[in-house]
Order: structure tokens, then sequence, then C-alpha cells
């Protein structure tokens, strides 16, 4: 079963891809995976994004090493 996101009148890539993925790194695997939605910088209420599946790592490669917890 694929996950959603309802969008809440205001919500922006970055807050969604926080809320849903853990991190606004993700913001651009949430945009790719929402194509139809890219025309769009502040959603409306009501509009059923399709959330990714991320792997938890990739949020810290484009870390700098010294912003990097436990590595």
């Amino acid at each position: 079963m694929e996950k959603t996101y309802t969008t809440a009148q205001g919500d922006m890539w970055d807050g969604i891809a926080y809320k849903t993925l853990g991190s606004v790194y993700f913001t651009d695997k949430l945009m790719m995976a929402n194509r139809r939605y890219l025309h769009f910088y502040t959603f409306p209420a009501g509009m059923v994004l399709q959330i990714p599946q991320v792997r938890n790592e990739s949020a810290v490669e484009g870390l700098p090493p010294w912003k990097r917890v436990g590595n």
C-alpha cells in the first residue's frame, strides 16, 4: 500500500518532506514522485500526494561531516 499525504492550506514541499519523510533533504524525491504538482509552491488544502520510500541514511549523505550525527 502506497503512503499518501493530504495537504493542508499553505503546505510547502520542504515542510511536507520534513513531516512525512523526516528531513527536508528528501524534498527532491517527494517532488519527483509528484511531478504533476510541480507548478505549486504553496499548496491548497485537500491535494493528495504520493510519499516515496527513502533510505534513512540518504538524508545525511549530503551533509558535511561535522553535521552528521553518529558517523
